[in-house]
């Protein structure tokens, strides 16, 4: 969810539970075949070797639609995210989810999600096995991470779902330590999807602000190599929780707001 408002867009129809787009426009070409990673690869996303090379690291970059900003009373209404290595675009996540509430007015008009949309929407018991098997393995990446991993860990204890242990990297952290503010007059994800030409601008939908991110972490990453950072434990001393494998901590209601 972004922080800028937008007329909403046309709906589209709701796709299964982890429909993927293996080469999305806006990538760099085909992705390679990504069933090859590693043990060290699979290792390096639970914490058990940090020292993979970041060109070799899987990051998934999620982003949520939600009902509103409490993670434990509202609910999400679309999950989306992008599977990245090196440079290259694995695969994407995208569906709609059925929240069980009605969608505020607000909300609809933000992001164009209404009730009709999300009606035949998969349930979260049924979206959130298929997700944690698309993050399987990976980093987890989100813009104010705190917001994204608050709900998905409400969403895990509401449906009876144990919570993956990943490591989680969060580009609005690592962006105040990259981006000087003299490039930048804020740290929100329209302002950074801006400063580096990100092609799939945020726009208060899942898809376009996973994608957003997801651009924005490679620029982040590019940076950091010429910084001299070429591993995952680089990467992770460059945010607040370098030493922490597990979830990162959330605190419900003292999140600025979705994208920081």
């Amino acid at each position: 969810m972004s922080s800028h408002a937008s007329g909403p867009p046309a709906p589209v129809p709701v796709p299964r539970p982890g429909s993927y787009d293996v080469a999305p426009p806006w990538s760099d070409g085909p992705a390679p075949d990504s069933t090859e990673p590693t043990h060290a690869v699979r290792n390096a996303s639970a914490g058990r070797n940090r020292g993979i090379p970041l060109d070799h690291q899987i990051f998934v970059v999620v982003d949520l639609e939600t009902t509103g900003l409490d993670a434990e009373r509202d609910r999400i209404t679309e999950i989306a995210a992008v599977r990245l290595r090196g440079g290259d675009v694995l695969g994407e996540f995208a569906t709609l989810v059925t929240p069980g509430v009605p969608v505020p007015a607000f909300i609809t008009t933000l992001t164009g999600i209404s009730d009709a949309m999300v009606m035949h929407a998969p349930p979260l018991r049924d979206v959130l096995p298929a997700f944690h098997e698309f993050a399987r393995d990976a980093v987890l990446v989100a813009h104010n991470a705190p917001f994204d991993i608050g709900f998905l860990r409400a969403a895990c204890a509401s449906c009876g779902e144990p919570w993956p242990h990943l490591v989680v990297v969060d580009t609005l952290e690592l962006a105040r330590t990259l981006v000087s503010r003299g490039e930048v007059a804020n740290y929100k994800l329209p302002t950074l999807a801006q400063l580096f030409d990100s092609p799939a601008p945020s726009a208060h939908r899942a898809t376009a602000d996973a994608r957003a991110t997801a651009h924005i972490l490679r620029a982040l990453i590019a940076r950091l190599r010429r910084a001299g950072v070429h591993d995952l434990s680089g990467l992770l001393r460059c945010t607040a929780h370098p030493s922490d494998p597990g979830p990162v901590g959330t605190a419900t209601g003292t999140s600025p707001g979705p994208n920081g």
